[in-house]
């Protein structure tokens, strides 16, 4: 994120309908927010993945993005920004509220997951909360366990000399397990202290970054040594 305040921050606006995109824009920007404005999916990845539009994606510090848009749709435009490892903080404006929906945001990477109609205050809200909560969340940007090397700031960690990028989620989940060795953790401590406010509908979510994580750090992701399940409950760390 820039070193503007809060409330400066830039925003990318990925809406299709011209009324409300022009409505959102204003009162974002009443706010004090600066906002861009993207009206399909392929214009946001332009800007978001390949610095067109004279935009260094650096410079953007949270995504309010629709997901029934023409063409590449939300969903895919959050996934392709977390396979590129693009961080920014997404969150859905959606008029699909669906449960299903929502998880699946959640699962791709957002943020937050708001249906309209949404208050733009509650809009702004929001958005000032996933930008204070987008701070270095370890006092050791890298740390090792086991046999596995750990680059928060790189998002991405090293397992039997293979480096695996890591999407803001699952780094996130890293570092509380980091900071909570030994702890049994319930799903939904980790939903409230990983996913905050945001948090999704269901612990599905959870159990998903857990899977994808021991695909990365554990030698026998069917077997782990290091992120464990408590049956019933949740899981364990055992960094050694």
């Amino acid at each position: 994120m820039s070193d503007s305040p809060v409330s400066s921050a830039r925003v990318l606006l990925v809406e299709d309908e011209p009324s409300l995109r022009l409505g959102l824009t204003d009162g974002l920007q009443s706010e004090g927010f600066e906002v861009l404005e993207a009206s399909d999916g392929e214009s946001a990845l332009d800007m978001l993945l390949s610095g067109e539009q004279n935009v260094a994606a650096k410079d953007i510090d949270a995504v309010l993005l629709d997901l029934m848009l023409p063409g590449i749709d939300g969903l895919e435009v959050l996934r392709r920004m977390r396979s590129q490892s693009c961080d920014i903080p997404v969150l859905i404006l959606s008029a699909r509220g669906e449960d299903a929906d929502r998880i699946l945001g959640f699962e791709y990477g957002a943020d937050d997951f708001m249906v309209k109609p949404t208050p733009l205050r509650e809009v702004v809200l929001r958005i000032h909360a996933v930008l204070r909560r987008k701070q270095p969340i370890a006092q050791s940007m890298q740390q090792s366990f086991g046999k596995v090397e750990v680059d928060f700031q790189a998002y991405s960690l090293v397992h039997a000399g293979k480096r695996h990028g890591l999407n803001r989620k699952e780094r996130d989940l890293l570092a509380y397990f980091l900071e909570n060795p030994g702890e049994t953790i319930s799903r939904d401590t980790l939903l409230r202290q990983v996913w905050g406010q945001a948090r999704p509908a269901s612990t599905r979510t959870v159990d998903t970054h857990v899977f994808r994580l021991r695909q990365k750090m554990e030698q026998d992701p069917e077997n782990p040594i290091h992120l464990l399940t408590v049956h019933g409950v949740g899981y364990r760390f055992l960094p050694d």
